[in-house]
């Protein structure tokens, strides 16, 4: 049997050294297929592009679409094919992106095998099965790759986030707002930084109150609350007996609804009763449903979903019944299963808009309507007959525009009265561009954590920008962001961090530090091995005191995890060194350079790369930076340094015992070295670029010269 070993996967969650984006890499033992072309095995390609045509796609090197079927015609290797493989399967999933790569390492048949990802669970699953499918497809035995993708599927559906959870986040990232998800398998998100962060939970925030959710959950409160404050409600009270109910129907006045007091998404709600029997069955299912009933006031009409962030009125759906139409044959379950359930739109995934009717275990309230419709599941109906099976199944149509002013003002209302920042309110009406006073029209329900996949995949009108709405309300005015200050290189990480973080807390601002000796959350510290590594990044990020972050990035941490930041306001590189080559197989300085470098690569627009112009693998980063470049140098006099002023850059360096800022050609005296007190000199010369990179960044950061001075005399190591 063929060799396909996967040694190992890392996902590198933050930016790395394949791009600013997570990826997952596996290190994968090509054994003795190393030597083995695509072109040498006979039926390979042929079968590979029968099982997986949608590669035609795939551009590759030669950049265009056929691209990489060219490069199978011509012969490739197996950890090449084994990036496009896993990459299709995740668009067969239903996560299309285009990025990976396969490099070789120093080992001999071992590949480094790289591929951008949405979800960390789906893209180990999409790599594994490419595996096994490689294999059939090299041993000229079958694979079933609709039943992997059917598979692969249901991997993201339990996994990956949902469509309102995504849906925002992607707003996020097109305000360039940092996110992160909090849990595996969980919608907890965390949007923006530090003290600037927010958080989501699906479509509830971190704002979303308690009291809110019990508000809206007990919909008798809900009701009177609502009533008093002069939104159109039906009339209703809670009952507790089936004879109780039918007292209340008689008081209220018929047709009436009966429905528990604390369910959601339309479980046990019973429409449009008439009779004593009704009432009573009606009343039971209800009761199995919540830990209450109550009796409303049936409102005739169609039923509409309009969407509140904040202060607006965002979006609104119409809910249309589900109906069949019989042809003298066919029962009522088999026509759902063929009208209805046969719509692609319909189905257990989180993306498909509406739900398969279930005719095994049926909902009593879709049972009842048929039974009071004289059709149950088996009955026959006529040819042309039409039957209702759910009243409000298809959120189907977007009727956002249409809405009447006084509608809006009324479902603005109706989520400020229960508290919620986001609310899914449920009207009932005729015609929703009249006010609902003038035909009977009310509010039924409020939702806390409303869906938003409805707004999102409407099948007629527009989709509506409900994640920009909702990250608007969030971020009003900022990104989020808080000033993070990234520093790497081989030597003098954490004294140049411990450092800086003396200097900046003479700011007053509450700082987040971590180092390899631990992290710092204003003057707490705490022991930790993995300060300098993703996990301490992310814990300063975490804090929510944290309006500065000092975090150092170590090569082991870029290699293995990313960076546990994904943009910072400025970059300090000191040094590049041979000390930890060989790690994770990066065996060259070209290789660790390009590691180091990630710290440059991921400076903001508006940010400063500080740089080690006595370094020249340092400071050939300088070009890659996408901000300002600011060089420290022990030596007045160093070419790069020298270009770098006349050009009118900014700089650090020591000129006759003296530490000097410049801007262009005019520089000043910062201080002398003897008002150091960490040593810079004989034996601790190496502590000198430590103290530059530190001045630099913090004068970056804005403090002024005499703050950053008594910060050099007062430290302590």
């Amino acid at each position: 049997m063929p060799d396909l070993d996967i040694r190992e996967i890392h996902i590198l969650r933050g930016p790395n050294l394949w791009a600013n984006y997570p990826v997952m890499e596996a290190w994968v033992d090509l054994g003795n297929l190393k030597d083995t072309g695509s072109d040498e095995v006979a039926g390979f390609n042929e079968r590979l592009k029968a099982w997986l045509p949608g590669m035609v796609e795939h551009r590759c090197s030669v950049g265009e679409r056929g691209g990489f079927f060219q490069r199978l015609d011509r012969g490739t290797y197996p950890a090449h094919i084994l990036e496009h493989v896993t990459l299709e399967l995740q668009t067969l999933a239903g996560h299309p992106l285009g990025f990976g790569k396969a490099r070789e390492t120093c080992v001999d048949g071992l590949y480094k095998v790289i591929v951008r990802f949405d979800d960390e669970v789906v893209v180990q699953e999409c790599l594994r099965a490419a595996r096994e499918l490689l294999l059939a497809a090299y041993m000229g035995s079958g694979f079933d790759v609709a039943a992997e993708v059917k598979r692969l599927q249901d991997v993201v559906d339990r996994h990956a986030l949902g469509p309102s959870t995504k849906a925002i986040v992607d707003a996020a990232k097109e305000r360039g707002i940092p996110w992160r998800r909090l849990q595996e398998g969980r919608s907890l998100i965390q949007l923006g930084q530090g003290a600037k962060q927010r958080r989501i939970w699906t479509a509830e925030t971190d704002r979303t109150g308690a009291i809110a959710e019990y508000i809206a959950q007990d919909k008798d409160l809900t009701r009177n609350l609502l009533k008093q404050a002069g939104v159109p409600v039906p009339e209703g009270q809670t009952i507790s007996s089936a004879e109780e109910a039918w007292v209340a129907a008689q008081d209220i006045g018929l047709p009436i609804v009966v429905k528990p007091t604390d369910a959601n998404h339309g479980r046990g709600v019973f429409i449009d009763l008439t009779r004593q029997e009704q009432v009573a069955d009606a009343y039971q299912q209800a009761l199995n449903e919540g830990s209450g009933v109550m009796v409303e006031k049936f409102i005739p009409g169609v039923d509409h979903r309009l969407l509140v962030v904040g202060s607006e009125m965002v979006a609104a759906s119409r809910g249309d019944p589900a109906i069949v139409v019989g042809d003298g044959k066919s029962t009522i379950v088999q026509l759902i299963e063929d009208q209805l359930n046969s719509d692609p739109r319909r189905g257990e995934l989180e993306t498909c808009p509406w739900d398969k009717i279930d005719t095994v275990k049926w909902d009593p309230v879709i049972l009842a309507d048929l039974q009071n419709q004289g059709h149950p599941p088996e009955s026959v109906p006529h040819d042309g007959e039409r039957v209702m099976v759910a009243r409000f199944a298809n959120w189907a149509i977007d009727i956002t525009d249409d809405v009447h002013p006084s509608v809006r003002d009324h479902v603005i209302i109706a989520a400020r009265v229960a508290g919620l920042d986001i609310c899914g309110v449920d009207v009932v009406c005729e015609d929703i561009s009249k006010p609902l006073e003038e035909q009977g029209g009310a509010i039924v329900e409020i939702n806390a954590s409303p869906g938003l996949l409805m707004h999102l995949k409407p099948a007629i009108g527009k989709v509506r920008p409900v994640g920009e709405a909702i990250v608007n309300m969030l971020f009003p005015e900022s990104d989020g962001r808080i000033p993070v200050i990234g520093v790497t290189g081989t030597n003098g990480k954490t004294t140049t961090v411990k450092l800086l973080a003396h200097l900046l807390a003479s700011t007053g601002k509450f700082l987040g530090v971590c180092h390899s000796e631990g992290v710092q959350f204003g003057d707490r510290k705490a022991a930790s091995n993995q300060g300098d590594r993703l996990f301490g990044a992310q814990g300063a990020l975490l804090h929510p005191w944290t309006e500065v972050a000092i975090c150092e990035t170590s090569a082991e941490s870029i290699i293995l995890e990313g960076i546990g930041y994904d943009r910072c306001q400025t970059g300090v590189v000191l040094n590049v060194g041979s000390d930890h080559l060989g790690f994770g197989y990066i065996d060259t300085l070209e290789l660790m350079t390009k590691v180091k470098r990630c710290v440059v690569d991921v400076v903001l627009p508006g940010g400063t790369a500080v740089l080690n112009a006595d370094d020249p693998l340092v400071a050939g980063m300088a070009e890659y930076c996408k901000g300002q470049v600011l060089f420290f140098s022990c030596d007045e006099a160093n070419p790069i340094l020298t270009e770098h002023r006349q050009k009118g850059g900014r700089a650090v360096f020591v000129s006759a015992g003296q530490v000097k800022l410049a801007v262009g050609t005019t520089e000043r005296t910062l201080c002398s070295l003897s008002d150091v007190t960490l040593p810079v000199e004989g034996h601790f010369a190496f502590h000198l670029h430590d103290v530059l990179a530190a001045c630099g960044a913090a004068w970056d950061q804005g403090m002024d010269d005499q703050a950053i001075v008594d910060g050099l005399r007062s430290f302590q190591r």
